[in-house]
Formats: C-alpha cells, structure tokens, sequence
C-alpha cells in the first residue's frame, strides 16, 4: 500500500476505505446472499466476497480485498468549492453571504474550516496504514512545500487575475499568507502528529463511548496544545500602538492606531494582528480587510461605501486573516475532522457513525452559542476565535453526516454528482475558477478596449440585462456561467480520468 494517498492536502481526489473481514472455514456465498450483499452495496456499505481457491488450498478461502470510495467527501469538498465561488463572486452584490465585517458567521465564513475539516478527514483515511514512516513525512514535506509555493504565486500579488490583466509583485508587499498556506500549515501538523504516532494506534477499539478519544489521544493533545498557544496569546499578549501609510486621493497619508492593552477582541488592538505585524510586517499583510464594512466606517454597512467623516484611524489599516496565530488556531478544525475520519475506519455501521459524527457537532455547536451569546468569546473569523472553531466544526459535521446519509446510506449519488465531479479536482476548480485565472485569460481576448471582453458581455447582456437587476443577475451568473460550467467541466475531466492533484 503507498505511505500516502491522494487527498491528504484535502483539494484532491478522495481516498478508498478497505474493510476486511477475515474468517476461517468460510464456505462460498449462496446467489440469495450475492443479491444481498449487493443491495447492500449500493446503500454506501463495503464488503469483502470470499472466492473458494482449488486444489490443496480449498480448506482456507482466499479473500478478496474490496475497495470502495467514500462519496461523501468528494461532495463535501465539492459543495465547499461551490460555496466559495459564491461568496467571492456574488458577495460583492449580496453582503449578507460576504464575510462578516468582524463578530458574527456568514455563509463566506464557512469556507475555510469547511476545508480545514475536510483536510482532516482525508489525511486520517489517506494514512490509515503506513509502512514506512521516514518516506511518508517526506511526502507530508514535499506537499506542504507545493501547497505554500501555490499559495504565494495566487494569493500573494503575482496574480492580477481576472479583472487586471497585468501581473507581478514588488517583494517590498507581498502577501505570504492566504487561503493555501493555511491549509498547508494545518495539513503539516495534523498529518504529522497523524504520521509519528502509527505504532500506537489500535486496530481494534475498547468498549466505552469515549473509547476513540483515548485512543488517538495524541491528536487531541496537539489541537489542545494548539487552543492552548492561542488562547494564552490572544489573552495575555500585550498589543502597543501600531502605525501604517495609506494612499488616500494619490498622497500618502500615515494613521497611527492607539492601543496599549492586552486581551483585547476589536479590529484594531487584538493580538491575531498584533502578532502578524511583527512576524510578517505591516507591508505584507491582506491591504482590504472586510472590518471596512463595519458602522463605525461606513454608513453603507453591511456593504461597502466611502468612510464616516468621524471614521476610526484603523479603518483602511492591513490585517491578515489567514494570520500566524489564526492559523495555530485553524489546526483544530483539522483536529476535528481527522476524528471524523477515524470513527469512518472504526465504526463499521451507518447507525454508530451517524450518532457519533451529529452528537458531536451538536455539542460543538452548543457551546459556540454560549461563548458567543454570553460575549464571552464571540465568534470571529479574521480571529479565528474558539467559538467560532466550535460553531463552523460542528456545522461541518452535521453538513458531512447529512451528505453521508443521502449518498452513502441512501444511495441517491445523481442529485450530488456535479459536487463530486468538482470535489474531485477541487484544487483544478480553486485555480481556475475561485481564483479567477480562467477568467483573467479570456479577459485577455478584449476588443479595442480592456473591459470589452466575452466575460463581461456575457454577464452583462445575458443575465444584467435579461433581469434588468444587476444583483440579479450577478447571482445567476455565478450560478450558471461559473458554478455549473465548472462542474461539467470537471464531469468531462472525470469521464476521461484526468485530476489535478498535488
């Protein structure tokens, strides 16, 4: 079996999970019970058929491995895709499903740990079993070195994609941080800790209901340790004032931002940003953060419009969302989801993994609310708080369940399949689509002027125009020139055996 599998980065192609049973003295399978077990299979179960040999080896069946793909995932990572081209693409004419400007979750602010938890999921299937430990950490090494070297070249200013069809970046303000090196940071960690802790792992689990958390008792205490790393820093760590330069109507002005406070959960004094700006300096952090929509900086909130007069000086400051310390934060929603993986290897039964996987995400989910409604720890995204780990874990897992009860338990594979064809080259559909290269090329192909090309005639005159809204039609246009060409697209890629993969 390989050290490593397909998906561990969690934007590939999905893992197989092998269930053997092994008995002795088995006789050949009657046709009733080949009927049987193959009604079974077709409800998303796996089983293994003993294949009677000749000779002197009658006595003893040969088994036959099986193998059987976990749809879900693929939808799952798929349906994740999906929402992202949404958010980015429509969020601009509909901020309700935009980021929210600081407290509070949106459908946007979904996305990353919807990821984050798939990335777990995968990397406790694709490591199931590992032969050689030295030659798998260099794969984990090898993948997390593409995964940030991807990062950079899209999200890092290289890219002007799909609007500017210039390219390049002054090294003086590159972003070193974005959506790909999060989930490289996460993937690094989790699979490590995954990797290093192979010979104590149990094959069979313990009687008990908390039996699978002491046995992978390891994973849980790296997530902890993470959660502890950003808990004692966003709390303790004392933030002083900070300064930046902004070019406002071609001059460039400098704002200087008063703090001097610690434990602090605002834009402007909270220690996520606090310690960005020391690690990576202030010219390389994200230029646009969303805490611009706030009521403190514009009266057009939840949307964006020109300053307050009486605006904050923080208000066109940089902050980094996918920051350092978020980021030590984010490695427990890849905790997470590498405990949904393992109650996928170890519970056999639809029943037991379902109880499980939705007890869970309703007990993450409650306490999200608490520590959100009592402001004890609101949930926030730029911050990555625990409460909004908590509330996007748990979401995650009861989203999962129900894409398992549909696909794998009930069998209905036609109604998901366009999310598994785009969960299947979820990396392909990230760079073409969400990150707008495609459309920066066809942009390319203008007519005297830079604007006048295919992308925007077809937004304007099919949907803008046709529905006589222009928030209208930017949604459908999402909906059907991004959305649904992406995912026949990847059905064609599909059908010919062709992923991106990493």
């Amino acid at each position: 079996m390989a050290d490593v599998r397909r998906v561990e980065e969690g934007l590939g192609h999905t893992p197989v999970i092998e269930e053997q049973v092994h008995e002795k003295n088995e006789k050949i399978i009657k046709d009733e019970d080949h009927q049987h077990e193959n009604h079974k299979e077709k409800n998303g179960q796996v089983h293994d058929k003993l294949v009677e040999p000749k000779g002197e080896e009658a006595e003893e069946p040969v088994i036959r491995q099986k193998t059987k793909r976990v749809a879900t995932l693929d939808a799952f990572r798929g349906l994740t895709i999906v929402i992202m081209i949404l958010v980015d693409d429509a969020g601009g004419a509909w901020a309700r499903i935009d980021h929210s400007p600081w407290n509070g979750c949106t459908l946007a602010d979904f996305v990353m740990p919807f990821f984050l938890f798939i990335v777990g999921v995968a990397i406790a299937l694709a490591l199931k079993r590992i032969q050689k430990v030295g030659n798998t950490v260099k794969k984990i090494i090898i993948r997390t070195i593409k995964l940030l070297l991807w990062g950079i070249i899209l999200q890092g200013g290289y890219s002007h994609a799909p609007d500017d069809l210039s390219y390049g970046i002054d090294m003086k303000q590159i972003r070193w941080c974005g959506i790909l090196q999060r989930i490289a940071l996460v993937y690094l960690i989790v699979a490590l800790i995954e990797t290093f802790t192979t010979k104590v792992r149990p094959t069979v689990l313990k009687s008990g209901h908390f039996s699978i958390f002491s046995a992978y008792r390891w994973q849980w205490l790296g997530g902890f340790i993470a959660f502890l790393i950003y808990m004692i820093t966003t709390f303790s760590l004392y933030v002083s004032d900070w300064s930046y330069e902004f070019d406002e109507d071609h001059q460039i002005k400098k704002y200087i931002v008063k703090c001097g406070m610690r434990g602090h959960l605002g834009p402007a004094c909270n220690a996520v940003g606090y310690v960005d700006r020391q690690a990576w300096g202030i010219k390389h952090l994200y230029a646009s953060p969303v805490w611009i929509r706030l009521k403190a900086c514009t009266l057009s909130y939840p949307e964006m419009g020109p300053l307050r007069k009486d605006a904050p000086s923080w208000c066109n400051g940089p902050f980094e969302p996918e920051g350092l310390l978020s980021s030590i934060s984010a490695i427990v929603s890849g905790t997470i989801g590498v405990h949904y993986g393992h109650v996928l290897i170890h519970f056999k039964g639809h029943s037991e993994r379902l109880k499980h996987w939705v007890s869970m995400g309703l007990v993450l989910i409650i306490i999200a609310i608490i520590l959100h409604f009592t402001d004890a720890i609101p949930m926030n995204k730029q911050l990555y708080s625990f409460s909004y780990v908590c509330f996007t874990a748990g979401a995650a897992g009861i989203v999962f369940s129900g894409l398992y009860i549909v696909i794998d338990v009930w069998g209905y594979r036609t109604p998901t399949l366009f999310l598994e064809w785009i969960g299947m080259n979820a990396l392909f559909v990230f760079v073409m689509a969400a990150q707008g290269i495609f459309a920066g090329f066809i942009n390319g192909w203008y007519y005297k002027r830079e604007d006048n090309n295919l992308v925007n005639w077809i937004q304007e005159h099919v949907f803008n125009d046709v529905w006589k809204n222009e928030r209208v039609g930017q949604l459908l246009y999402v909906i059907f020139a991004e959305i649904t060409f992406w995912g026949v697209v990847s059905g064609i890629l599909h059908k010919f055996g062709i992923y991106w993969k990493l």
